[in-house]
């Protein structure tokens, strides 16, 4: 049941978008269809990569104030962990504010796989996994006519119905360059975005204390997953596309690549944009202009260490 649901809603709609492009491209050929579908579905993205990038950029920006919050609790988890809560409502981040796009990717990449692997096997599923209108298109009624006249290639040379390694021994050099290109941009996009720290404990070091009885604050365990995860990402994409069809390589590795450019010039450039998101959510709460000189309580309660609680908005 699930998995005819998810073969209409998913891999199907997938599967017509990428032979829709193939169908209208001058030339029909594979490989520089799949590169222009990998953009239409990041361009797709772009709202949810968006606030991807405004989470990442928000969090490499209040690494000194947390820095300061360590400090203020001297050893308090549990003090250190509320006013890194309080912190991250103020600014409306969100420390697992990425997975919602990863997760969507591997979504498109579960659907694009079951989609290639019938064209692997069965080409001529080109024609019957298509949409009835996509059918009647002229250059697919030539193709139903004659199935060896699809192009499984990019440009010519590369044959993407292989894989890195050959069934039978040996490797497939142009398709294992495509699958280490793809987990090398993979490393570098993730790692663009992660906040860093040099005084952060890894995971090892963070369970290995946890069985001591030392305990961790939410943003550490966060930082140590997101450091571990940069690594281990783009060991999995290499071990899961290195045996399958050189498609789905090419697919990850032009979408880490686009992913990079755009992260790039969005963290260079955007910053005023991403102020003004930032900024936001704490005008809104309230029904004036937020006075400059903000009033600080004299309650020791509102005071921690050194670290002031202002209050904005108040006379």
């Amino acid at each position: 049941m699930f998995a005819s649901i998810f073969q209409v809603i998913i891999v199907k709609p997938i599967f017509n978008l990428l032979v829709a492009i193939y169908a209208v491209l001058p030339g029909h050929n594979f490989g520089l269809a799949l590169i222009l579908f990998t953009i239409v579905i990041r361009l797709l993205m772009w709202p949810l990569v968006k606030k991807q990038l405004h989470q990442a950029k928000a969090m490499r920006q209040l690494q000194p104030e947390i820095k300061k919050i360590k400090a203020a609790s001297k050893g308090n988890r549990q003090e250190e962990s509320r006013m890194l809560m309080e912190l991250y409502k103020e600014r409306d981040i969100s420390p697992f504010g990425s997975i919602g796009t990863l997760v969507i990717q591997f979504i498109v990449l579960i659907g694009l796989y079951s989609g290639l692997r019938d064209v692997v096997s069965h080409p001529s599923v080109i024609i019957s996994g298509s949409y009835s209108w996509l059918t009647s298109i002229s250059w697919m009624k030539q193709l139903a006519g004659n199935i060896h006249l699809f192009d499984a290639t990019l440009l010519h040379s590369v044959d993407l119905t292989k894989s890195a390694l050959k069934p039978g021994g040996g490797i497939y050099w142009p398709a294992m360059v495509i699958v280490v290109a793809s987990a090398i941009t993979q490393y570098y996009s993730s790692k663009q975005i992660m906040p860093t720290s040099k005084d952060s404990r890894s995971l090892k070091t963070i369970l290995k204390d946890a069985g001591k009885g030392s305990k961790a604050d939410q943003s550490e365990v966060s930082a140590a997953v997101g450091k571990t995860t940069r690594y281990f990402i783009p060991v999995m994409i290499f071990f899961f596309t290195v045996g399958l069809p050189s498609a789905l390589s090419l697919y990850w590795f032009v979408g880490g690549l686009i992913a990079f450019l755009q992260q790039g010039y969005i963290l260079r450039k955007g910053e005023e944009e991403f102020e003004v998101i930032a900024d936001a959510p704490a005008k809104s709460k309230s029904a004036r202009p937020v006075v400059k000189s903000e009033v600080i309580s004299k309650k020791p309660s509102d005071q921690t260490d050194g670290v002031k609680i202002t209050k904005k908005g108040s006379k």
